[in-house]
């Protein structure tokens, strides 16, 4: 027990730490607003939003619509005043979500956005009902996942940081080649100038 408990807080720290809670932004009238985020493959994505409507105003509608890394819809939602998506991922990359205001209205809108993904949007009543773990189990089963998507992110940066610096040896590859290519060109241009005078010269009989 002298165990599980720092383990328990270090959960629960980074539970405190990883979990976004919901954020409310405007929406300016006949523009649209777009959220992003970067998530790897296989990930549960789920969303709740909800157009604020104030009793003295007219009532809002909000449109939405949600893109792949590669521009596929996933959900797309005209005309409402609240909605609900969830999708799992199937390639690494920016997730976007855009929102619009719908109908003809001219005014601003404020919309609240509750975006949960891995852990978070897992429904973990239900897998302590069907597997039949709950207390310490069931907080080790939420420490596993989120060591999952930790270890998972990690893997993709350090992906990335290959790439890029592949791409960087590329680049100054080229650069260095393109430098000692100029060089050349330079000195080249330089001894023929030299001989082009240095003939000048000597037609004229000043050398």
């Amino acid at each position: 027990m002298a165990l599980l408990l720092p383990l328990l807080l270090c959960f629960t720290a980074l539970s405190h730490v990883f979990l976004v809670e919901a954020v409310w932004f405007t929406i300016p009238a006949s523009r649209t607003k777009c959220v992003s985020e970067e998530i790897h493959a296989n990930v549960v994505v789920l969303a709740d939003y909800y157009v604020l409507n104030d009793e003295t105003s007219s009532v809002h509608t909000v449109s939405v619509k949600v893109t792949s890394p590669h521009g596929s819809t996933l959900y797309q939602n005209e005309n409402a005043t609240n909605g609900q998506f969830a999708f799992t991922t199937t390639e690494t990359g920016k997730y976007i979500a855009c929102f619009w205001m719908g109908g003809n209205h001219q005014e601003e809108g404020t919309l609240s956005l509750d975006w949960k993904n891995g852990i978070f949007a897992k429904d973990w009543d239900s897998v302590a009902k069907k597997e039949k773990i709950e207390g310490v189990d069931l907080e080790f089963r939420k420490l596993e996942e989120r060591a999952k998507d930790i270890e998972e992110a990690l893997s993709t940066l350090a992906q990335k940081q290959w790439k890029m610096r592949e791409v960087s040896e590329i680049t100054n590859g080229r650069v260095a080649w393109a430098s000692i290519m100029s060089l050349g060109v330079c000195i080249l241009v330089s001894v023929l100038q030299i001989l082009y005078l240095k003939r000048f010269f000597q037609n004229k009989k000043l050398i």
